[in-house]
């Protein structure tokens, strides 16, 4: 299918993240330095020049919206709570993979309503492949700029299954997996949000995240695995939820493909036979 999703605002705000794209590529051709923040993660200037191209492009579209991003002072959940809609925004998620000059980083923008992202746009600024999605209309993918337009969707679950897997943060849900999909299944190693898109697009199954995350790593992906046709569960088979207080971590979660399989049964019965 080639034409482009019908909705205006995520074909605005896919603009945005390719603009941001941009400004991150500017720095990646070049020498740039490493810098530490509070919590010892990494942060480049590209972070810093995308996050500044996405709050002025989200401003022209709503000045009036908040934004959560992870390179902004977070507002406290006193302020927060009250918010139904906002904006939750990684201009640069990961940054390690940036660091390491392997291209499997991305650019995330969501938007969030009543705890649910309803929008999402995830890029690859190296590859240039974009993936969006909006509540309703499908999930999308870009293979770049100038190339056309294609649904994507999730597949039913291959056997042997394919689980991606982070690149830098090794295999720590080695001992859950085979519990929910048996002992035979392929690895994929990918960074970033990728991984979910991976699954979206029904070139991989699983992706099992044991360990800490931010809700501004997810929110993207997860609204367009969600609308390809998947689903993204805490480790008690309930949908990620977002702003639900003070901390910004989420809990531990699995991205699914095939959404019809009982997962929250599998994830309730492994945790039985943990404890």
């Amino acid at each position: 299918m080639s034409h482009p999703p019908s909705s205006a605002l995520l074909q605005q705000v896919s603009a945005i993240a390719r603009d941001a794209a941009e400004a991150i590529l500017q720095v990646y051709r070049n020498d740039f330095e490493v810098h530490r923040k509070d919590d010892q993660s990494p942060v480049t200037a590209a972070d810093l020049a995308a996050q500044q191209v996405i709050m002025a492009g989200l401003a022209r579209l709503d000045p009036a919206l908040p934004v959560i991003s992870e390179e902004a002072r977070t507002l406290p959940w006193l302020q927060r709570r009250e918010w139904r809609r906002y904006w939750l925004v990684d201009p640069l998620d990961g940054t390690r993979e940036f660091i390491k000059r392997n291209g499997e980083f991305t650019v995330n923008i969501a938007l969030i309503d009543d705890h649910q992202p309803v929008l999402g746009v995830v890029l690859a600024p190296v590859t240039g492949e974009l993936y969006a999605a909006a509540r309703g209309q499908g999930a999308w993918m870009q293979g770049d700029a100038h190339a056309a337009w294609r649904r994507i969707g999730t597949r039913a679950m291959a056997q042997p299954p394919t689980v991606a897997g982070s690149r830098s943060h090794g295999g720590a849900g080695a001992a859950l997996l085979p519990q929910l999909i048996g002992d035979d299944y392929s690895s994929m190693p990918l960074g970033s949000s990728l991984k979910f898109c991976l699954v979206a697009r029904g070139a991989a199954d699983v992706y099992l995240r044991r360990g800490a995350t931010s809700e501004w790593d997810t929110a993207a992906a997860q609204a367009v695995l969600e609308e390809a046709g998947g689903a993204v569960l805490d480790l008690g088979g309930e949908p990620l939820r977002y702003n639900r207080g003070d901390s910004l971590i989420n809990p531990e979660f699995i991205a699914v493909g095939d959404a019809s399989i009982d997962w929250k049964a599998r994830l309730l019965a492994a945790d039985l036979e943990a404890s």
